[in-house]
């Protein structure tokens, strides 16, 4: 891994060393979380999604009424050129994008430039203990504001939930609605097995849409699995197997819940089936950037 001395990242207008990447301290995403962000997965130069991603930041963007810095095309170049300055083998690429610099007020009261940072990390991935064991997850009743649709950068209740997973010995969190409904994790999405269909919490103000969640579907369904998108609790009857998405994770099963075991308290037959398909897509991207 690149020492934190030798990494570049985009700040507005140009690319710096990160050490000297700075914005100014009014700038409304460090007074207000006044902002949206995204992050890309990049495997040997090859990206997920790159073009939804980019989309969902638009989206962010627009409901929130801030202007996308930079047209598309030059932004999807951006970030082909902070990877290309951060050669890591996989990657990950973090896109932010802020209101701006102004005077601290809740009012906007000038017509502001957005703030905009692109930076590289190297690709997390799960150990190979947790392939094997699964992850363990806890549920918290759900204390975040109400359009979890938009990618904000306002994530103290998602630190808040993921410092009690850790506190517990678990790792991650799931949100659940005043019925009890399993909405989303801190920064994952979420499955259950029952009856043999894939369930998931629909799309609405309270989850977000994520990419590896779409992907996850769709590997599903051109296996021949049945997918629903709709309200469900851990409890209910013929539940076997839960499982959770996100760009770092891909689909990872559950093993525990709470303490409890999830099924048979290993990963689930549907949940391995699910994740071998994604690592697949993975290595065609990986292949089409050699044969290129």
């Amino acid at each position: 891994m690149k020492e934190t001395s030798s990494l570049t990242a985009y700040v507005n207008n140009g690319f710096v060393p990160l050490e000297k990447a700075m914005v100014h301290i009014e700038d409304r995403g460090f007074q207000f979380a006044d902002g949206v962000y995204e992050v890309v997965a990049c495997f040997g130069g090859a990206y997920l999604d790159l073009q939804p991603h980019l989309q969902r930041l638009q989206r962010s963007c627009d409901a929130v009424n801030i202007p996308l810095p930079k047209p598309m095309s030059e932004l999807e170049d951006l970030v082909q050129q902070a990877y290309a300055k951060n050669p890591f083998k996989d990657a990950m690429v973090y896109i932010q994008v802020t209101r701006g610099v102004a005077a601290r007020s809740h009012v906007v009261q000038t017509t502001m430039t957005p703030t905009l940072v692109i930076t590289v990390r190297n690709l997390p991935k799960p150990s190979d203990d947790k392939l094997k064991t699964g992850v363990k997850g806890i549920t918290l009743q759900d204390i975040r504001w109400k359009h979890c649709e938009i990618k904000s950068i306002a994530l103290l209740a998602s630190v808040m939930g993921k410092q009690e997973a850790a506190k517990r010995g678990a790792d991650e969190a799931f949100w659940l609605d005043e019925q009890g409904h399993v909405l989303e994790g801190c920064a994952t999405n979420i499955f259950a097995v029952i009856d043999g269909v894939l369930v998931t919490h629909p799309l609405d103000h309270q989850v977000l849409g994520g990419i590896t969640r779409d992907m996850a579907i769709q590997a599903a369904q051109n296996a021949g699995i049945e997918v629903q998108e709709r309200a469900w609790k851990l409890d209910e009857l013929g539940l076997t197997e839960c499982l959770m998405s996100s760009t770092t994770n891909a689909v990872m099963p559950i093993t525990a819940m709470n303490d409890a075991a999830v099924g048979r308290g290993i990963p689930g037959e549907m949940g391995l089936k699910l994740r071998a398909l994604m690592l697949l897509k993975l290595d065609d991207l990986r292949a089409g950037v050699k044969s290129s």
